[in-house]
């Protein structure tokens, strides 16, 4: 078994009625059965190669058996999920790391778009920093360099092709992220810090994976969207489990009442995590839900290679 990691509380989060900025509310330990599963997408639920395993699709299967409801959240677009909820039989999932919550037609129930002063200084700062940028505005995402190096894995990710423009001149109003993606992972890091410092509590700077930093909405962070879908479930923070990869994932850790680390999370995220699982290339979402959550459920259905 993997050992159980403690997590690191403090955190810039805010609980409750986030909308409104306030203060910190971390949720208690687990003293009942899991009730609720949260999850990110890429580096979790998800192989490398963005292909959602059999054995993934039959643990969440064993999920719903248990009575044990299952929502994900991703910095992907909405629609570059959409496919994954289908597949999933997910009738609530959020993109943009949780800036936007969608039912399983696209319907948008909730939207926090980044403020336009953020947005254009994200712009300036990324671009100036020597990273491509992108801008997801609404529906579309838009590009100015077509060849940028990650433009195809983003593709292939999303499933759909960026908009390119000039510049991103009267499209920063209504934005659900901007990112910034560049080969140079140390170059991005640099970025990440310089942003966040100088957007201060205007915007959220995290990377969701070592070649992507996402600017969203200030609260509406992962941790939010976790809120949203407990409150959808009628389920009390400590009864909800999440498991995720990045930094992006940590205000999850911080809000549920049990963190599980993929084994391919770095070595800082693994250690806010309560458990470690395998990788996402290698079962370790499906190693999960038989471990550590379907052994915590009151009607616990068999776990994959158990006798029924």
């Amino acid at each position: 078994m993997p050992d159980v990691r403690h997590r690191l509380l403090p955190s810039p989060l805010a609980g409750g009625d986030i909308t409104q900025g306030a203060e910190v509310t971390i949720a208690p330990r687990r003293t009942g059965p899991i009730s609720l599963v949260v999850s990110d997408v890429d580096g979790t639920l998800v192989t490398h190669d963005k292909v959602l395993l059999s054995s993934t699709i039959e643990a969440a299967r064993r999920l719903r058996r248990a009575g044990i409801g299952l929502a994900i959240v991703s910095s992907r677009p909405p629609r570059g999920i959409a496919e994954v909820a289908r597949m999933l039989a997910l009738d609530l999932f959020g993109g943009f790391n949780g800036a936007f919550i969608v039912d399983g037609a696209l319907e948008v129930l909730e939207r926090h778009v980044v403020p336009p002063d953020a947005a254009r200084l994200a712009v300036e700062v990324i671009g100036e920093g020597g990273a491509d940028v992108w801008v997801f505005d609404g529906e579309d995402w838009l590009a100015t360099n077509p060849d940028g190096h990650y433009v195809p894995r983003e593709r292939h990710t999303v499933g759909f092709d960026p908009t390119i423009v000039p510049n991103f001149d009267g499209r920063l109003s209504d934005v659900g992220k901007i990112v910034g993606s560049t080969e140079d992972f140390d170059l991005l890091a640099r970025i990440e810090e310089k942003l966040s410092k100088q957007l201060g509590n205007t915007a959220s700077a995290r990377r969701s994976q070592k070649y992507y930093l996402d600017v969203t909405h200030p609260t509406a962070d992962k941790g939010h969207a976790v809120g949203v879908f407990a409150k959808h479930w009628g389920v009390p923070l400590e009864q909800v489990a999440v498991l995720g990869d990045m930094a992006n994932d940590l205000p999850m850790f911080a809000v549920a009442g049990l963190s599980i680390a993929m084994g391919n999370a770095p070595p800082d995220v693994q250690a806010k995590a309560d458990h470690v699982t395998g990788s996402n290339d290698s079962d370790g979402w499906a190693s999960a839900i038989d471990q550590f959550i379907l052994p915590a459920s009151a009607t616990r259905p068999a776990a994959a290679g158990e006798t029924a």
